[in-house]
């Protein structure tokens, strides 16, 4: 590991005490030669091996963002990995940063270059998958579902690609009715991850497109690294607009395959989990009506059953059957309920009769119509003793058919 420091220099100048192009120019020269050599990853954009030359001109960009900086090295020094390296490829330079004052421009000057191997590029996908894995964007709730019949699909492909072909020609079969909004762009190299996000970007601020399919066909690891880079799995996790990745075929499987709302295998797969068959859903259309109308008519034949059973019951063919067989019983309850009435009728009237008979019996007035009288003194008390009354003292007599006064005689 190199450590570099840059020191701070403090230039003082004004509007009217300014410094000379050459003089920046040589200061900055100055604080970039203090940075002393440094280790930089980037990608080989563009290679200049010109024959004879001893000097190889090459272009490292950062993948992650549009920025490149111009490499030069000795011809022996790249030829050490020239058979490993190539444009495209990720490199580890160890270089010099140097300052071209007469031009104001930057470059490194390489004095070893380090090809990116496989295995590194794995660990670091591996690692970039669980830190992404971990803030949720492969969470399995934040994916939405695709809908049944998208009207415009959005395709993101390379130009004039297989892939290309292969959606658009399988979905058309499909559904013939189906639309896309297409847009071409670099599947692999230093521009892919730029141009496919601007893409899927775009499609996604399209209200009438309803799902985005990034498709691509196969390749090496080095290949598909596009389609695991950070900044379009970021762009794909906010995407409003369900996503289908068909990166690659079956054993492929960069990021974009976790956070995208459905995996395809194949660009071929995509179309077909994408858009229903027409056939398939006029097969399944005619089958549900085949089922429905045996369902339909099922219920119809076990309720013509169930009509026929209950008419043919006796009390449905006869309905006054019941009430003629219950109508001698009727009339035997209701004589017999007479008579009783009757016959309690007769009794009540014998006893009130027998009991009239008697009260009347014991009642006063019989005893008066027999001659008997009822003396009672003025204040309607009953005289029972002679000692009772005094003498001249006047008396009223009650008697069957009224009443009179008697007077006591000494």
């Amino acid at each position: 590991m190199v450590a570099t420091t840059l020191g701070r220099m403090a230039v003082n100048t004004s509007a009217d005490a300014p410094l000379p192009v050459g003089e920046v120019s040589r200061l900055i020269g100055g604080w970039i030669d203090r940075l002393g050599a440094v280790w930089v990853e980037g990608q080989i954009t563009q290679l200049s091996r010109r024959p004879g030359a001893g000097v190889v001109f090459l272009t490292l960009r950062d993948p992650a963002h549009d920025i490149s900086v111009g490499v030069t090295c000795y011809r022996q020094v790249f030829d050490a990995v020239a058979d490993v390296v190539g444009e495209g490829a990720r490199v580890v330079v160890h270089a010099k940063p140097e300052w071209y004052a007469p031009r104001g421009q930057l470059s490194l000057r390489a004095v070893e270059i380090r090809p990116v191997g496989v295995g590194e590029l794995l660990a670091r996908l591996e690692q970039l998958k669980k830190s992404l894995a971990a803030e949720g964007l492969f969470a399995p709730e934040r994916k939405k579902p695709l809908p049944f019949l998208p009207q415009l699909i959005g395709l993101v492909c390379g130009r004039a690609s297989a892939a290309e072909r292969d959606v658009l020609e399988n979905a058309r079969h499909r559904w013939p009715a189906v639309r896309f909004e297409v847009r071409n762009v670099a599947v692999q190299g230093v521009h892919a991850v730029t141009q496919v996000v601007q893409a899927v970007k775009e499609l996604d601020a399209l209200d009438e497109v309803d799902v985005i399919v990034v498709a691509r066909g196969g390749g090496s690891v080095e290949d598909l690294l596009p389609f695991s880079d950070e900044q379009l799995v970021r762009a794909v996790a906010a995407c409003r607009t369900p996503v289908v990745s068909a990166i690659g075929h079956e054993p492929d499987n960069p990021l974009l395959d976790h956070v995208a709302d459905l995996r395809a295998s194949t660009p071929t797969d995509a179309a077909k989990k994408v858009v229903p068959d027409v056939g398939e859903e006029l097969e399944r259309v005619r089958m549900l009506r085949g089922r429905a109308r045996r369902c339909v008519e099922a219920f119809v034949e076990r309720e013509e059953r169930g009509l026929a059973h209950a008419l043919a019951r006796p009390a449905m063919q006869d309905p006054h059957r019941m009430i003629d067989e219950r109508a001698d019983q009727v009339a035997s309850l209701t004589d017999r309920s007479r008579r009783c009435l009757r016959h309690l009728l007769d009794r009540a009237d014998s006893e009130l009769t027998h009991t009239h008979a008697r009260v009347v019996a014991l009642s006063p007035a019989a005893t008066l119509k027999r001659g008997y009288a009822v003396l009672q003194k003025a204040d309607g008390h009953v005289v029972r003793d002679p000692a009772e009354v005094a003498a001249d003292e006047t008396l009223r007599a009650r008697v069957a058919e009224g009443e009179f006064t008697v007077r006591v005689d000494n």
